[in-house]
């Protein structure tokens, strides 16, 4: 072979060579040179030029020369001297070059015996050239070029060539380039030629293996995992033998008609029958079973869909015969989440059914479910108010309006339906003003109250309706505070006031809106209203218009506070906007009581600046209601007690509580750090008193009113002093207000104000005591002593309990009241105590000691007697174990009953505290807990099912507030282990999850904890389990307290902050939180969470954020005037923007921006 390609190469230079020269020609007389042999194939290469067409195949050219490529049989041959074969020698060295750069691999890539194929390509073979005549085979030989096998008419046997040439791309890489190898599919795992039972393959890189590396491996979240999560497992053993698992799947035994002959395969009878035949070669009968098994391990999605057809069916079966049932309706909507959150039922064996879970699809299928259910129940108001819900969110807010409107035009009796459509229409922004929705109010209490009284024939009464309708009240009074107008809030408790309590006997028996029209010429005449000096009631002004009427004259009070316009602006180089929030704050604190012209001044209703001061009686007498039961009128009193920020033991109704809570008060633990046994409570914590609007970064609290605002609250309190035990709760409440006045100069340790406070106070406490209907009234002796002891002036503390305890009588712990100003008293003895060291012999002692004894008080000497005090032991056991047994269904109800049985208990633990220990006290605590919680037998047929309904609420709230109080006061004063407090709050707020006194302690106590894991999963569980926004609140709360603890550590300068833990996670985490609250059926229209959301990301600086919250806001409380104040705060030049949608919501704007201007221009 070797030999054949020499002598052609040979053949072809002779070819080439016609004028040689004598040393070229030298090769001649080569003995194996033959002439004839040059000759023929000289001939033969001619002879395929001319039958070659001029359009010859590319061919591609890896020569050491471009010698070869410009060779012709017509070239010029004497063009072979030395100087141009040195030139084209260099010529070929940069082609060498060029073509080793811009090829990827060379052309030793080729094995001696490979042909290229047209369709392979590579760096070695990309520059290919047009020849006129088909290169023979001593021509490609001698140029060492590649010719394409179809090309070549001859020599196909021949068709070869070495290349001895080695490749470097061999060694670096592992492989030949991919594009010299042919493609190919491989059909199977093994290879022909190998023995299959003793060699193997294995192919690395397979495409299949490739493809399942590359393959990551999926997240929980994604749609496969899901679906696989929501689908319902295979059980492995009968459910019905739960009580007797074993821990093994057991085999099932296979009876055989003929047992076999198992001695062979089975000699020790271990193996089962189904083995024992396997070995002897026999297959199992009840062999139907393995195939239904496999299918369902292969498919579980089958199991889910056989179930989910089953539930379907039974639902479409319920409502199918039972159409009025309206639970069995409501089961079914909601079942519809569930249904499509698994797969379909509908989907056919073994198919991928692809299908959009959305919203929409399921809002249409619970639509087209309870227009069904409307068409056999078509009185029924819940599936009418479930399919607005769902209507909502498909209509605009305009014809959500109109069906509710037609709704309400089927059902003017329901007041809950009544609450549902005046919530819609108070937060949907887009129709929002506030004299529409005043007006609603009205329209609502007229129809109830026509309802109430008889004049709508039309509609029954339904039972409730009375409550309901102050509870509508209430909230509108509300509505009107947090919109700014404060003068028609105030207006409307007045004529209500005066409406229920100074009502004619006239006109007692008319309706209500024949009544009403009677009271308009009273409400107009200008004569004084509740508040007012002077004022009488409209009873008195009836009598006297009936007898010819009465001129009254008042002489003006010279000491009148006169407000200088001109004074307001104490700092005009503030900026604009800082500016108006102060002048918005000052009139909203001064000006929120109803403009009336003065007639000793001669004033007349023109005179008023302000035109929105005046309250016309067309704004409040479509509220006015009659009120015919007595606890109903006492909680109107006690509301407008609250309403003008006086502490009482009355709250407002649930269910517009979370609606009117706009103020963060709820945090401010009043004392309960420093004193926790005698914490002063407020009840109304996280409500905005009358005129204390401000924004959240600032809190400007003034301590009470005005002087025109503290002198109003002095004439409601003279003008309400009924006769009888009325007069004194007033006139505890009355106290109690100037006690919470104290406490605040207290907090905010203002000594001048203090002092300037206790004169007032201590005034106002002993004319109230020198009263004949109070003297003997002790609750009225224990506030003033509680209020000294507040001063400061301990002495004089304990001279008036002492007095109050002699003066009391001999009653013992029989007495409810002696019980609870010797409780008190006690508390703040032991307050004082520093440790528990001779607390046997202290005052607190003594005091129970006395109570127990059942004689006159005798005050403390410095000693206690130790037989005493087992008597009095012996007494406190007897005495709370016979009232915890002979608690009755009869007083279960009384309110008396269970504030006596607080107090007794509290008496026990804490004498049992001073004499034996703080175990023991727990113990008389846990005992009085355990039987208040314990369901009645007599009430309940099935004692299980009430076991979560307590006795006494009220008392099981207030002995776990007591409980908690003194295991917090144990561990400021001694060594004690937190668990057992914790354990205390968290059953207390478990079964009172609204009580605000002890989430303040709980939160208090978790600050101290570095893990926070025990607290969130608490605050979610009571999440999960109730309704009620305190946990969302005080979640956020703690949350945010650790986030500044945290803060304040990394602080290690003054106003820079080093971060060494990272803040994102506790960040988001709050955010999450308020997400999940304002997401919330309460938190929706809460004020209060939305300003604290608010608040929190304006603190972070993320101010687009903010801003989208704000509008966000304002699509869900587009009444609260609170939000468009922290708005102005948070985002300054957006002053005039807010004020414009302020004005055009018609909030009340007391500073108008054209007035400001004039303002800064003076």
């Amino acid at each position: 072979m070797r030999k054949l390609a020499w002598l052609v190469a040979d053949a072809s230079v002779l070819s080439i060579s016609l004028v040689p020269s004598r040393r070229e020609l030298d090769w001649l007389s080569n003995p194996s040179f033959s002439a004839e042999d040059a000759l023929r194939l000289h001939q033969h290469t001619t002879e395929a030029a001319k039958l070659t067409p001029e359009k010859s195949p590319l061919i591609r050219n890896t020569s050491k020369s471009d010698l070869s490529e410009e060779s012709d049989t017509h070239e010029n041959l004497d063009k072979t001297s030395k100087k141009t074969k040195k030139k084209k020698h260099h010529h070929h060295k940069k082609t060498k070059r060029k073509t080793r750069e811009d090829s990827s691999s060379s052309e030793s890539d080729l094995d001696s015996k490979s042909i290229k194929d047209k369709s392979t390509g590579s760096g070695r073979s990309r520059e290919k050239e047009a020849t006129t005549t088909q290169d023979s085979k001593t021509s490609n030989l001698t140029s060492n070029r590649f010719v394409w096998l179809d090309d070549v008419q001859a020599f196909t046997s021949e068709t070869f060539r070495i290349d001895k040439k080695s490749d470097p791309a061999n060694w670096a890489y592992k492989s030949l380039y991919r594009g010299d190898i042919a493609r190919y599919k491989r059909k199977g795992e093994s290879c022909l030629g190998i023995d299959v039972k003793k060699q193997r393959i294995t192919w690395a890189g397979s495409a299949s293996e490739k493809k399942r590396s590359q393959k990551q491996p999926e997240r929980y979240f994604t749609k496969n995992n899901v679906k696989m999560l929501t689908t319902d497992g295979i059980p492995v053993y009968s459910k019905t033998s739960s009580s007797d698992t074993t821990p093994f799947i057991p085999v099932p035994q296979i009876e055989t008609d003929d047992p076999p002959d198992s001695t062979e395969v089975n000699p020790l009878g271990i193996y089962d029958p189904s083995t024992t035949m396997w070995l002897q070669g026999k297959g199992c009968k009840d062999t139907g079973l393995e195939p239904t098994t496999q299918q369902a391990s292969q498919e579980p999605g089958i199991n889910t869909s056989s179930i989910l057809m089953s539930k379907v069916e039974e639902h479409n079966k319920k409502v199918r015969e039972n159409p009025r049932d309206i639970h069995a309706w409501m089961e079914f909507v909601s079942f519809q989440d569930e249904l499509m959150r698994g797969p379909s039922p509908y989907a056919s064996k073994g198919e991928q059914e692809v299908r959009r879970k959305s919203l929409k699809l399921i809002l249409e299928k619970k639509l087209a479910i309870l227009e069904r259910a409307i068409e056999s129940n078509p009185g029924n108001v819940d599936l009418k108010l479930a399919r607005l819900k769902i209507c909502t969110e498909f209509w605009e807010p305009p014809a959500v309006i109109k069906e509710w409107q037609k709704l309400i035009f089927l059902h003017p009796n329901n007041p809950e339906l009544w609450k549902k459509y005046l919530l819609f229409c108070q937060s949907q922004f887009s129709t929002f003003s506030v004299s529409k929705i005043n007006s609603l109010y009205g329209k609502c209490l007229t129809t109830l109250a026509a309802v109430h009284d008889g004049s709508m024939v039309s509609h029954p009464l339904l039972p409730g309706t009375e409550e309901a309708m102050l509870a509508i009240f209430l909230q509108q009074c509300h509505f009107l505070r947090q919109a700014g107008h404060s003068e028609k809030a105030v207006s409307l408790f007045q004529a209500l006031i005066d409406f229920t309590f100074f009502k004619p006997d006239s006109v007692k028996d008319l309706p209500t809106r024949g009544q009403v029209e009677f009271f308009e010429p009273f409400w107009d005449s200008g004569e004084p209203r509740i508040g007012e000096k002077g004022a009488k009631g409209w009873n008195a002004w009836m009598h006297q218009q009936e007898k010819g009427g009465w001129i009254a004259v008042t002489k003006p009070d010279d000491d009148d506070e006169e407000i200088d316009e001109d004074q307001e602006i104490k700092n005009k180089t503030l900026p604009k906007w800082q500016i108006w929030l102060d002048i918005e704050y000052s009139r909203e604190a001064r000006q929120w009581l109803p403009w009336r012209p003065d007639k000793t001044k001669k004033q007349t209703e023109e005179d008023c600046e302000d035109p929105e001061r005046q309250v016309l009686f067309d704004d409040l007498g479509p509220s006015l209601i009659q009120l015919s039961s007595p606890d109903l009128q006492r909680q109107l009193v006690y509301s407008f007690l609250q309403f003008l920020g006086v502490p009482c033991t009355s709250r407002l109704f649930p269910s517009s509580l979370y609606i009117a809570m706009d103020e963060n008060n709820i945090f401010d633990s009043v004392l309960s750090d420093e004193k926790p046994l005698t914490s002063f409570d407020l009840q109304l914590s996280g409500f905005n008193s009358i005129g204390h609007m401000d924004t959240m970064p600032r809190r400007r609290h003034h301590i009470g009113h005005y002087k025109e605002g503290e002198e109003f609250i002095q004439n409601v309190f003279q003008f309400l002093l009924f006769s009888g035990k009325e007069k004194s709760n007033l006139s505890a409440c009355w106290l109690q207000y100037e006690i919470s006045k104290v406490i605040q100069c207290l907090q905010t340790k203002r000594k001048k104000k203090l002092k300037v406070q206790g004169k007032k106070s201590k005034k106002l406490a002993k004319n109230l005591l020198k009263a004949p209907d109070n003297r003997n009234h002790l609750s009225l002796w224990k506030l003033y002593a509680y209020l000294e002891w507040l001063l400061g002036n301990v002495d004089d503390a304990r001279k008036v309990f002492d007095t109050a305890l002699s003066t009391a009588g001999t009653g013992g712990v029989k007495n409810p009241q002696l019980c609870s100003l010797s409780l008190l008293y006690a508390q703040l003895e032991v307050e004082l105590l520093e440790s528990l060291e001779g607390a046997v012999m202290s005052r607190a002692v003594h005091i129970l000691t006395k109570l127990a004894e059942n004689g006159p008080y005798v005050p403390y000497s410095g000693q206690v007697v130790s037989i005493n005090i087992l008597k009095a032991r012996k007494t406190y056991d007897h005495e709370v174990q016979d009232y915890l047994n002979n608690i009755s269904a009869a007083n279960r109800d009384q309110v008396s009953d269970s504030n006596h049985l607080v107090n007794l208990v509290g008496c026990c633990a804490l004498f049992q505290y001073l004499t034996v220990g703080i175990d023991a006290a727990v113990l008389i605590y846990t005992r009085a807990l355990e039987k208040l919680e314990a369901p009645d037998p007599k009430n309940c047929d099935n004692p299980g099912e009430n076991l979560s309904v307590p006795n006494f609420p009220a008392a099981l709230e207030d002995l776990s507030l007591l409980h908690t109080n003194l295991l917090r006061f144990h561990m400021k004063i001694g060594v004690y282990p937190l668990n057992p407090l914790r354990e205390a709050l968290a059953a207390a707020l478990k079964r009172h999850p609204r009580n605000q006194a002890l989430w303040r302690s709980y939160i208090h106590v978790q600050r101290k904890s570095h893990s926070a894991s025990k607290a969130r999963r608490f605050f979610d569980g009571v999440t999960r389990s109730t309704c009620s926004l305190e946990p969302w609140l005080f979640a956020i709360r703690a949350e945010q307290m650790r986030k500044t603890l945290i803060e304040t550590v990394q602080r290690a300068d003054a106003g820079e902050v080093h971060a060494t833990i990272p803040e994102t996670g506790l960040t988001n985490r709050i955010i999450a939180l308020f997400e999940h609250a304002v997401q919330s059926e309460n938190g929706t229209h809460c004020p209060l969470l939305w300003r604290m959301y608010l608040h929190f990301l304006a603190s972070l600086g993320k101010t687009e954020k903010s801003k989208g919250l704000f509008y966000r806001a304002l699509q869900n409380c587009p009444w609260a005037k609170v939000l468009y104040m922290d708005a102005i705060e948070y985002f300054p030049d957006q002053l005039q923007e807010a004020v414009d949608l302020m004005t055009e919501k018609e909030l009340r704007v007391r500073v108008p921006m054209e007035e400001l201007d004039l303002l800064l221009e003076v």
